[in-house]
């Protein structure tokens, strides 16, 4: 499977509301992937108007500042 592009976690946009992260896509929609899709291992974001997918770069304890963010806690403790 090909990607488009890697994109560190950092440079997405995290809305707390709706657990999802999100970053521009070229086709003018944006790549989204949940929060709890990449506590489980996931790392591809897709987007919902094109065949575009990117690798997001994170490690597991990334993650946690961002529950925090939504008010909730992770689905189990965040191990290195």
């Amino acid at each position: 499977m090909s990607t488009y592009d890697q994109i560190e976690i950092e440079d997405m946009t995290f809305h707390p509301e709706s657990q999802l992260f999100t970053y521009p896509c070229p086709c003018g929609d944006r790549f989204e992937i949940l929060i709890d899709d990449m506590f489980d291992g996931e790392d591809i974001a897709v987007c919902p108007s094109c065949s575009l997918m990117i690798d997001v770069i994170f490690e597991p304890e990334d993650l946690e500042d961002y529950y925090k963010q939504a008010g909730i806690a992770p689905p189990q403790p965040i191990s290195a």
